[in-house]
């Protein structure tokens, strides 16, 4: 109870910060303009902006976990605020959860807002781009383009919550420009580190890479998450329909289980931080 206090506490600075509103609103202009942005597709153009719209949406989501984890995790500690809540009947366990649980309800607002403003895009988009034969067949595949980008709305949210448990630890340690630039190398790593394995596996079967690079592209696979299990944008943009049972759920619980072990390994850093 005392953890969800503190969530319902950081999801409302989270909202009310100006970076809600800045994120919202640049997000939300791409959205509407790229509807009438000509991507030169020959009548796709309703791929790319599946693509790029889901891409916007879990930017915009990600860079407010981490704006928000370091304003209300980092700067509390450093500023010594969190000294005042945790002299309170409040342990560290439950000041670490509930910032997590209130960054992402601040997160999942602008996923929301963000998310329908995508739907009715992906609904008019398509009947734009095919306005000149529009029928009844074209409405019920409307409605189709919509209720395909939807999993991948869900697999976003997913991914940035994973970003979000590891700045949540980084912010118990370390400063908000140090936590940015990490959780962002470790975003693009997590995109990368299957592409960087192949490309290593390859070159070292044929003696052209040197087994140190090999095994630290094996070791940042290891490590960091596998945020390319989360990327469904490119299988949506060709048609492809995500299955909830067969591929939304179990990266539901790759992610539960990620981030719990990275809230794990924040209590431990947080266990004998210094407030004083």
């Amino acid at each position: 109870m005392k953890a969800f206090t503190i969530a319902t506490a950081t999801a409302k600075e989270a909202i009310r910060q100006p970076a809600f509103f800045v994120l919202a609103l640049l997000a939300g202009s791409w959205l509407i303009f790229s509807i009438f942005l000509a991507y030169f597709t020959f009548g796709e153009d309703i791929k790319m902006y599946k693509d790029t719209g889901l891409t916007t949406i879990s930017f915009a989501g990600l860079l407010l976990a981490l704006l928000t984890a370091s304003s209300t995790v980092a700067d509390e500690i450093e500023g010594k605020t969190a000294i005042t809540l945790l002299s309170k009947p409040i342990n560290r366990r439950q000041f670490i959860v509930g910032k997590f649980l209130g960054i992402e309800l601040g997160v999942l607002a602008l996923f929301v807002l963000l998310g329908l403003l995508f739907e009715m895009g992906v609904y008019y988009k398509y009947a734009y781009d095919l306005r000149e034969s529009a029928s009844a067949a074209e409405s019920a595949m409307q409605w189709a383009q919509v209720k395909q980008v939807l999993p991948g709305l869900v697999l976003g949210f997913l991914e940035v919550t994973v970003i979000t448990a590891i700045s949540v630890a980084i912010s118990t340690r370390l400063p908000m420009l140090v936590n940015l630039v990490v959780c962002i190398a470790i975003f693009f790593l997590g995109h990368l580190s299957p592409v960087l394995v192949d490309v290593t596996s390859q070159g070292l079967a044929k003696g052209q890479v040197n087994e140190l690079v090999g095994f630290m592209a094996r070791l940042f696979a290891w490590v960091l998450p596998s945020l390319e299990f989360f990327n469904a944008g490119p299988a949506i943009s060709t048609g492809a329909v995500i299955p909830w049972v067969g591929y939304v759920i179990p990266a539901l619980g790759y992610c539960v289980l990620y981030s719990g072990a990275a809230l794990l390994f924040a209590f431990l850093l947080f266990e004998d931080r210094d407030l004083a």
